[in-house]
């Protein structure tokens, strides 16, 4: 994964795509920054935790932009999600996310807020590839 952003990268150089081009150094220098601190070369699966990350911290400026009527920001910031997607898998839907809940909601048989820890616990080893911070707006939404 590493090498197809490094080559992504030189092929926004060589094309003159100066915001993917941005984007795609921001998640390099974000990918070195990680490497270095974890003293080591990052798998694939340390690198699609990085990518996640940087995707939820554009979100989280996007809430905030977007309270301010700073739409310029708001359209630039998707347009760096959409970009850091591509090489992030596809998000589960709400749909799938619902079914693995419910599945989740028959082997824990929760009666009230208190097992929240226990559903989000079980959610986390089923549920890879979707946002859990809209996972946990489903749960809660589901015990109130």
């Amino acid at each position: 994964m590493n090498n197809k952003i490094a080559e992504d990268l030189k092929l926004a150089m060589k094309s003159g795509d100066k915001f993917r081009l941005s984007v795609l150094r921001m998640l390099k220098s974000a990918l070195q920054l990680e490497s270095i601190s974890k003293k080591h070369e990052l798998s694939d699966e340390e690198t699609l935790t990085v990518l996640k990350k940087q995707v939820k911290t554009r979100k989280d400026s996007i809430e905030e932009f977007t309270k301010y009527n700073k739409a310029e920001e708001v359209a630039k910031l998707e347009q760096e999600i959409e970009i850091i997607n591509t090489y992030l898998p596809v998000e589960m839907t709400k749909e799938e996310i619902k079914q693995v809940i419910d599945e989740v909601f028959n082997i824990v048989k929760p009666t009230s807020m208190k097992d929240m820890g226990r559903i989000m616990k079980e959610l986390n080893a089923k549920i890879t590839n979707a946002d859990m911070s809209l996972v946990s707006k489903m749960v809660k939404e589901r015990l109130g």
